[in-house]
């Protein structure tokens, strides 16, 4: 009688629990609010009891799948056209609602901390928030931490642009689906993935990075790192430190002195640390994969430009990571623009810096050879003493001017500052010429500012410069055999080269030394 008791009892368990293992789940970017992409299949995908048969429905269009063996299923909706107040409904053996969809133009913005920065942060707050009752912006900020695998969980929810919330929408996006908005008249979803001060491999797949011989030595210094790690000793460590900082902080108390230092962080596992080659791609970019995007902007590289030589690699992992996300989308080239590192630190002094900073712009630069490509000059909206500007306004527009020239075709937008495409040495003056010189080559203010050139000693000296219909002629008295010429070769640099468009040129050289 007992055993058959505890049989029932069981019994009723299971029955209890049935409901939960059969209720249909969706991934977190699926919830109300959302933005879906329009004119393009919208793929929709979820947990489910396997076996289970799954039905979507939205705007008077049906889809059905069928959850595998392991309870996962996916479809994908035919093209929506741009509107708003939808509802979408998901159904199993239970159902799930979700209001207040709209149809637009949904952009991934990730990167780091210039990224990650908030809109209350960015300059003239007070005015953006009055303006800000835009509720056909809106923003989901994916809210998960880093992992040692590929997660198919995330976390977030979208929000409304409103003067309560939109602070807290990342500045770059906010002002580059601001401008979108008011141009294309639709709906605008910003996926806002970022993390502060977290470099290029942290957002891009391991699988990817081990097929690239010159990444090789930083991921053997990782999976040497993550193998030596010993949960016991750590805690250990971080148990004396912490003793040691309480003890300090007592005796600054005690002396009435200020506490300098901050606490010891809590040990973590290293693979799902946010600097760790893929883990803020395992954590932050995995869960929401395949969601329909129209691309990419990115805004990140200080932490990449320590040094010459990181800045030079540099060039690699930006590749590696464009067609990383490309393949893993499915969606072929996507459109991806990133902005390119502003001024920062003392202004220049000498004739040209090398350094990490013009390092990694110049890597920047030579990405723009990957189609489908873009790339905001930050050159002017940055501050000597503070790596996070506040001018996000300028950025977002320049990323915009992009997006509305390059990706919707739209015309009297200015998709870059002038590039160089090419130099000649004539002489005693090498004449370099120009693309994307959009209504003329300026000078910004006065004389061109900002060339050096130098001969084949390689000592720089500054240069006069003076434009020549998409040209500009480079020289100096001092240098009568010149070789090469620089432009804005420095991580402050004083340079006013930029087009009709308003737009600066980019840093540059014609050399390879």
């Amino acid at each position: 009688m007992k055993r058959k008791l505890i049989n029932t009892a069981i019994a009723v368990l299971f029955l209890g629990l049935s409901p939960l293992r059969a209720d249909v789940t969706l991934p977190a970017i699926f919830s109300d609010h959302m933005v879906l992409q329009s004119d393009a299949a919208v793929p929709v995908w979820g947990w489910a009891e396997p076996g289970e048969q799954i039905t979507v429905s939205i705007a008077g269009q049906t889809k059905t799948a069928t959850a595998d063996a392991g309870g996962n299923w996916k479809l994908a909706l035919a093209p929506l056209k741009a509107g708003e107040a939808l509802t979408m409904t998901v159904k199993g053996k239970n159902s799930i609602t979700i209001q207040d969809v709209v149809v637009g133009e949904v952009w991934l913005c990730s990167g780091q901390s210039n990224m990650a920065m908030t809109v209350n942060r960015a300059k003239d707050f007070d005015a953006e928030k009055a303006a800000a009752t835009l509720p056909l912006i809106r923003q989901f900020r994916e809210q998960s931490g880093g992992a040692a695998t590929p997660q198919a969980k995330g976390q977030g929810k979208w929000e409304l642009c409103s003067p309560e919330t939109v602070g807290s929408f990342s500045a770059t996006a906010y002002f580059f689906g601001l401008n979108l908005h008011k141009k294309l008249n639709v709906p605008v979803g910003l996926i806002n993935s970022s993390v502060g001060g977290t470099p290029v491999e942290a957002w891009t797949s391991l699988d990817a990075q081990k097929k690239i011989p010159e990444l090789q030595p930083m991921i053997e210094a990782y999976e040497k790192s993550a193998a030596a790690w010993d949960p016991a000793k750590a805690q250990e460590t971080y148990e004396k430190q912490l003793a040691a900082f309480k003890a300090a902080a007592a005796k600054a108390k005690a002396a009435n002195k200020p506490l300098r230092g901050r606490p010891p962080r809590k040990p973590g596992d290293p693979k799902s640390g946010g600097k760790l080659p893929s883990s803020l791609f395992n954590g932050k970019i995995s869960p929401l994969i395949p969601y329909a995007i129209r691309g990419a902007i990115w805004y990140q590289g200080e932490a990449n430009a320590k040094s010459l030589e990181s800045g030079k690699l540099y060039a690699t992992q930006l590749a590696a990571l464009i067609k990383d996300w490309r393949t893993r989308w499915g969606e072929g080239d996507f459109p991806f623009a990133w902005v390119q590192l502003p001024d920062y630190k003392a202004p220049q002094k000498e004739a040209v810096e090398d350094d990490g900073w013009p390092s990694v712009r110049e890597s920047m630069l030579k990405t723009l050879a990957l189609p489908n490509t873009g790339m905001a000059i930050a050159m002017g909206t940055g501050e000597a003493g503070n790596i996070h500007p506040q001018n996000k306004q300028a950025v977002g527009l320049r990323l915009a001017s992009w997006a509305l020239a390059d990706v919707y075709k739209k015309p009297g937008f200015a998709s870059c500052g002038p590039l160089p495409s090419g130099s000649e040495i004539k002489r005693s003056e090498i004449v370099v010429t120009f693309s994307h010189t959009d209504g003329g080559l300026i000078a910004e203010g006065g004389e061109l500012k900002g060339f050096a050139i130098a001969g084949a000693d390689k000592k720089w000296v500054r240069a006069t410069a003076k434009i020549s219909g998409a040209t500009i002629i480079v020289s100096s008295p001092d240098v009568k055999e010149p070789k090469a010429v620089r432009y804005a070769w420095a991580n402050n640099p004083d340079c006013n080269l930029q087009n009709g468009a308003g737009i600066p040129a980019s840093p540059f050289r014609t050399d390879n030394w």
